[in-house]
């Protein structure tokens, strides 16, 4: 049984290891008015293709996290992509 259980970690320890790694955005990364420019373009070209654009302070930074983490994939953003995004919407949220 203890050989069982031990067998059954180590997959488990495996699988995980071997999985994709995980670098969600979770904050602000770019603050150049260069990188918050290209954020703005990246917005309104890729999220008006399916919607009209949300105000950016429609939510807080909080609620952008969670919004486009849901989003990004939809609009086919890489990670630099999502993380230029949400750079822009919070530097001009008011929340």
């Amino acid at each position: 049984m203890k050989k069982l259980i031990v067998s059954a970690i180590g997959c488990c320890a495996l699988l995980v290891s071997c999985g994709p790694k995980s670098t969600a955005v979770t904050g602000p990364k770019y603050t150049s008015s260069e990188q918050l420019a290209q954020g703005k373009t990246i917005f309104e070209n890729s999220c008006n293709k399916c919607h009209a654009l949300p105000n950016p302070e429609k939510h807080d930074d909080e609620g952008w996290l969670k919004t486009l983490s849901r989003m990004a994939p939809k609009a086919k953003l890489n990670e630099e992509q999502h993380q230029m995004v949400y750079d822009y919407l919070i530097s001009v949220n008011k929340k």
